[in-house]
């Protein structure tokens, strides 16, 4: 149905300079952003997979206040994302909100480590999540500017995978701790500092300053200078986002037909596992057969996912699941970034990567409250019906405009 786009993308606005050598087959300011990535998933996967227990087994809240905690930070780094980008293109740097970005959220780490009330998660989930609502946009303006066009498929994939490789490292270790100091999250909620600290060296000493080309056009945060397949992509991208709640109902999901905590960071281990191994060559094949197929494939592959969450009745089925859902991400995280990257004007792309990521991340928050009330009222398996008809919208939306698009290509 989509022909290939691999020679339809715009031109290469920003080409590598002869000294710019290569790493792992990509730029190196694609390789260094991908292992800051790295150690910060690692830190931040050591504690995310643990806060929804922590919530409903130390502190003892119901699913609904964890949504609603869940929904507003994620929805704050949304909303500064847009802003950040806006920033970024404004000034013409990237590194120093990438340092301000990683070192905020780093630094929220022991206001979770000392919290006893559910206010105090809030907080630091808060401070965290500004921190990444800070550094979003700028990274993914580094690499979509550090890679030709062609490339950006398989440059967002590796970083994709790096960072999840991260996060495959974070719950294994969060699972040694607990293994050896059964319950004691507040000792991973410290550990997971080290890591933070040195993606936050790794920027400062590695990272470069992309160069930017000179131009007159100064960016606005509007929708107005960017064409209708980037407002299309994106009112999509909000939809689909509406029903995918919190990663942490699914956490709490596994848990209620009968994963034990304990076994919970090994869960989500495998989660990543997949989603790291899926991303790169994800990321490659939409370069070579048109990342919109790729892309209707994820929203396709999610809605039954969530369809399975809504009927699992056995650990078996959720192990399954989580794997499966590892494979969606590993085709639609680094893919549509890839996509966005590739329609973007040239003088806007902090601006467009942040306006994409605050329109679907502020759907995060009715999402998340949605999905909590849904669960607290009708049980787990409304939660994920509810996620399973949003997905199938998206896809079935994306399909009748961007299917129209190829049909009148081929017309021509």
């Amino acid at each position: 149905m989509f022909q290939n786009e691999g020679n339809k993308r715009m031109n290469d606005y920003q080409r590598q300079s002869p000294e710019d050598k290569k790493m792992l087959s990509v730029p190196r300011n694609v390789f260094y952003t991908g292992l800051v990535s790295f150690f910060m998933d690692l830190s931040s996967e050591m504690i995310y997979p643990l806060v929804p227990l922590f919530l409903s087994s130390v502190i003892g809240v119901n699913r609904t206040v964890i949504g609603l905690i869940e929904g507003i930070a994620e929805s704050t780094a949304s909303i500064l994302k847009v802003y950040s980008g806006w920033l970024s293109d404004r000034i013409g740097k990237r590194k120093i909100l990438l340092i301000a970005g990683y070192g905020i959220s780093t630094l929220s780490r022991p206001i979770l480590a000392v919290s006893s009330m559910w206010g105090q998660v809030l907080t630091f989930r808060f401070i965290d999540r500004f921190g990444k609502g800070i550094r979003g946009a700028p990274r993914d303006a580094i690499i979509a500017e550090s890679t030709p066009s062609k490339d950006l498929g398989r440059a967002f994939g590796l970083h994709r995978g790096m960072d999840t490789l991260g996060a495959v490292a974070g719950p294994l270790i969060a699972f040694i701790v607990l293994y050896f100091f059964t319950g004691n999250f507040r000792m991973v909620f410290w550990l997971s500092l080290i890591p933070g600290f040195i993606a936050v060296a790794v920027i400062i000493f590695f990272v470069k300053e992309t160069k930017h080309k000179e131009t007159s056009l100064k960016p606005k945060l509007s929708l107005k200078d960017f064409d209708w397949r980037y407002k299309a992509f994106v009112a999509v991208s909000a939809l689909f986002a509406l029903g995918n709640s919190s990663d942490a109902f699914l956490i709490l999901r596994a848990t209620d037909t009968g994963i034990s905590e304990t076994h919970v960071p090994l869960l989500y281990l495998s989660f990543n596992l997949i989603y790291s191994l899926v991303s790169f060559p994800a990321g490659v094949l939409s370069d070579r057969i048109g990342r919109k197929r790729v892309i209707l494939s994820g929203f396709i592959l999610f809605g039954f996912v969530y369809l399975g969450f809504a009927l699992a009745s056995a650990t078996w089925h959720i192990w399954g699941l989580f794997l499966l859902y590892g494979i969606f991400m590993g085709l639609t995280e680094g893919i549509h970034k890839a996509y966005l990257g590739s329609i973007i004007p040239e003088h806007l792309k902090a601006t467009g990567f942040g306006i994409y990521n605050t329109c679907v991340g502020l759907a995060v928050l009715p999402a998340s409250i949605i999905g909590g009330r849904l669960w607290d009222t009708f049980g787990a398996h409304a939660t994920f019906y509810y996620g399973s008809i949003t997905a199938f919208m998206a896809a079935i939306l994306f399909l009748i405009i961007f299917g129209r698009e190829e049909f009148k290509r081929s017309r021509q």
